[in-house]
């Protein structure tokens, strides 16, 4: 019976977090909503800041007629299902990066004596719904793919760009966590963090074509950011894989995310676990 017992004990746990972290949510989105001029004009401003990302790469094609033998809708298509995919993750998740503060200065300490999963707490705390511009901006772009491209649709191929954007979310998702944890160990590797999901969703952006195939087995075979948006959407464009993967790597995005955020968890527990207050 004891099996059984820490599987419904864990999924309280979760159900728990879960409801703890839309409390959270709804707490501070009422903050937000309080001064709806000021989060206007800051969603706007976020959209605009990321929109850049894109305007460089259609001022590179006006130059060129394709960059690593991808077209500029082809490119498109790729940099608006990671741009959105990472949206929906920092928009979740955002505030993960933070931790290492929290643990620096002590504040992390008032979250453990709270009956309510940490994880939960770090990952709600100062929701920004001004990240909505970042969605919004990847959404625009990856709509104006699909118009452009002229793909050979099929039910597969029509089920992989939600699959792309969900699996790809929760796969970024894993990567917070984990750099959350090692700010456990080292409270200043924010920016360690930030080059695996901000860089991440750079690099993404661009066909891997350009990149050195030590790169892309590093992004594939690593830390698998791969499966974020190369390899299902050169499915849906009929490219040839990088590396010489085959073809059915393609579905395989919300495997890797199962076992990113298995990895993730248990590297959180061991990061929680070997956690010393400050004293303070």
């Amino acid at each position: 019976m004891a099996e059984p017992d820490v599987v419904f004990e864990d999924r309280s746990r979760l159900a728990e977090g879960v409801r703890a972290y839309g409390l959270i949510v709804a707490m501070w989105l009422r903050s937000t909503m309080a001064y709806r001029a000021s989060f206007v004009m800051t969603a706007f401003g976020n959209f605009v800041v990321t929109a850049f990302d894109f305007v460089t790469i259609m001022l590179m094609f006006s130059h060129v007629d394709a960059l690593g033998g991808y077209t500029l809708p082809e490119i498109a298509l790729l940099y608006g299902m990671s741009a959105t995919a990472f949206g929906l993750t920092d928009l979740l998740l955002g505030s993960m990066d933070r931790l290492g503060r929290r643990v620096r200065d002590g504040t992390l300490d008032t979250l453990l004596v709270r009956p309510v999963p940490v994880l939960a707490q770090v990952a709600a705390d100062r929701f920004a719904l001004r990240r909505l511009g970042r969605i919004t901006q990847g959404l625009l772009v990856l709509g104006y793919a699909l118009v452009s491209l002229d793909i050979a649709w099929t039910p597969l191929k029509v089920l992989m760009l939600p699959l792309m954007v969900l699996s790809g979310a929760a796969i970024f998702g894993a990567v917070f966590v984990a750099g959350a944890a090692f700010q456990f160990v080292a409270q200043d590797a924010s920016e360690v963090q930030n080059a695996f999901t901000y860089g991440g969703t750079t690099l993404l952006q661009y066909p891997p074509t350009v990149f050195a195939k030590d790169l892309v087995r590093g992004v594939t075979f690593v830390v698998p950011l791969a499966f974020v948006s190369w390899l299902p959407a050169l499915y849906v464009l009929d490219r040839e894989y990088p590396l010489a993967l085959p073809e059915w790597t393609a579905f395989l995005p919300p495997v890797v995310a199962a076992v990113c955020w298995a990895l993730a968890g248990l590297a959180w527990r061991a990061g929680l676990r070997a956690y010393r207050s400050t004293g303070s």
